[in-house]
């Protein structure tokens, strides 16, 4: 991996974000509620936050946020839920299943917004996640991450040219996700002419003016419900096509296909022949019943269940195919749909409406020309949507490129006038007291049977040198006591002030370096 440039520093997100507190809405304060479904996890920011009253707000709607906040959901983080809030935002309420990322002084919000967004934040939380049902992490399992530190000048320059590009790549996204129903119009639009005529001109003139018009019993040679008879995936048996096997586009897919016992007089009955069309007839969903799939030598000799019906057209008049590109077009759809919807949930068309629908068809060679300029057309459309989808993946994947290369300092040039990132650190470190660049963890007891360590004088360590912070410094003194040992003990050894010590021990708690007791303390492998 490329090495950070000189000026940039390597600290945990703790170390540049404050603590956010919480506070309990008022009963009848009107507050705008965050929560988590209230982040759109494509374009990262809060689009459907709710406006209630703090009597109606859940009990989790606790943490006031404030303009230029970074919000993390807690909860499944593999899907990065996160957002910087807007000044829209500013004053309101997020859900405590957020970590709210407060920069410091010298930090730019976007950083903070951008750094969370990136494939390594991803991945590192995703390997922390405790729990199976109701995956999640910590607040502090968020401020531990550490993370890449630019110059505060270098960070604004980075996120000045993030916000540029990446409102170019989702303006991109944005275009692409409207070329799905393009096609689909397009494809609409393929069947309406087909079946208007207008795709061959006749010696009638163009249109379905010399047409034979009738009704699909009209052309109907068999017509006929599938078996009733329960199936499973057993391996005997002959195979049943059920309404899951009609796929997109009047196609048989054969790959979830259930099996039963069949007498022959069953088999004669109800075999597919080559040609056969098999029609929905019922369905919970209005837009499935109706659809058609064309069987082709692949599926002869295979049954079909009892929600389909087998519509067996007379070839001296219609094409199998023509039939189904009359029974997809928009006019008919609109008219299936109409005949079959119920409002008792279940959409039925039954055999008696199937062959009333009506029906116009052209001559024999008429159709043989129709379907194959239809066949072209759908053709390019299959390869236009193959190209489409080829290039949202790659879209997709730019916005991560970017920012994996922000924050390995290779997006902009580095100034050597900027003033370097240690320097910041170290000023916030001195703001905050002499807090140290790791994230705030909870302080282990004081309360302990040896008493509590206390200052003593001629302390030759402090936790800002090189082999204390950061490291298991005191993990390495338990070892060389050979057994644990009482927190008295461990501090004279350390050579520490009593601040440094408790902050040390700490975070050697919280990283898994040291185990705290009741009484004793431990060394352990960190986890």
């Amino acid at each position: 991996m490329r090495e950070l440039p000189s000026s940039w520093s390597q600290t945990a997100i703790g170390s540049i974000t404050a603590d956010v507190g919480q506070r309990v809405p008022s009963p009848i304060e009107e507050i705008t509620y965050i929560d988590i479904g209230a982040v759109d996890r494509d374009t990262k920011t809060i689009t459907a936050p709710q406006r209630v009253l703090g009597a109606e707000a859940p009990s989790r709607a606790r943490k006031q946020v404030q303009s230029g906040d970074t919000l993390v959901s807690m909860t499944r983080p593999n899907l990065n839920a996160v957002a910087l809030v807007p000044p829209a935002l500013d004053g309101q309420i997020a859900s405590t299943g957020f970590d709210v990322l407060r920069p410091l002084q010298g930090i730019d919000p976007r950083w903070i917004g951008y750094l969370v967004r990136t494939d390594s934040f991803v991945d590192a939380m995703s390997s922390v996640v405790q729990g199976a049902l109701y995956p999640a992490v910590r607040s502090k399992d968020v401020r531990a991450y550490r993370a890449p530190l630019a110059p505060s000048a270098e960070q604004r320059r980075i996120a000045d040219l993030l916000d540029t590009l990446v409102a170019r790549v989702q303006a991109c996204n944005d275009r692409f996700d409207t070329i799905p129903a393009l096609l689909k119009r397009f494809r609409q639009a393929v069947l309406t002419t087909a079946t208007s005529g207008a795709l061959i001109d006749t010696a009638d003139g163009v249109g379905r003016a010399g047409w034979e018009k009738c009704t699909i019993g009209a052309v109907a040679a068999d017509l006929r419900y599938g078996t009733s008879k329960k199936c499973d995936y057993g391996p005997k048996g002959t195979g049943v096509l059920r309404i899951p096997n009609i796929a997109e586009r009047g196609c048989i897919d054969v790959g979830d296909l259930k099996r039963a016992e069949f007498d022959s007089n069953e088999v004669r009955k109800l075999a597919l022949l080559e040609g056969d069309l098999l029609v929905i007839r019922s369905n919970g969903s209005v837009e499935l019943v109706g659809k058609t799939g064309l069987v082709t030598a692949k599926e002869a000799g295979l049954l079909f269940a009892g929600y389909l019906m087998r519509l067996r057209v007379d070839r001296g008049k219609v094409l199998p195919a023509f039939m189904q590109v009359w029974l997809s077009a928009p006019a008919q759809r609109q008219y299936i749909e109409r005949t079959a919807k119920s409002t008792s949930g279940v959409n039925n068309l039954n055999a008696a409406e199937l062959r009333a629908l009506p029906l116009e068809f052209p001559k024999l060679h008429e159709q043989v020309v129709i379907l194959c300029r239809v066949e072209a057309l759908f053709k390019l459309a299959d390869r236009l949507e193959a190209r489409f989808t080829t290039a949202r993946i790659q879209a997709r994947r730019l916005t991560p490129l970017l920012l994996g290369k922000a924050f390995r300092g290779e997006l902009v040039p580095q100034d050597p006038t900027d003033e370097p990132a240690s320097v910041l650190l170290a000023r916030i470190a001195g703001t905050r007291g002499g807090l140290s660049a790791e994230p705030k963890t909870r302080r282990p007891r004081q309360a302990r049977s040896t008493g509590a360590p206390q200052e003593i004088t001629a302390m030759s360590k402090s936790r800002h040198d090189e082999d204390v912070m950061g490291k298991p410094y005191l993990a390495g003194h338990l070892r060389r006591l050979g057994e644990a040992s009482a927190a008295e003990a461990l501090f004279k050894a350390a050579e520490l002030p009593v601040a440094d010590f408790y902050k040390q021990l700490a975070w050697e708690v919280a990283q898994g370096h040291v185990k705290d007791g009741d009484t004793l303390l431990e060394a352990r492998d960190a986890a």
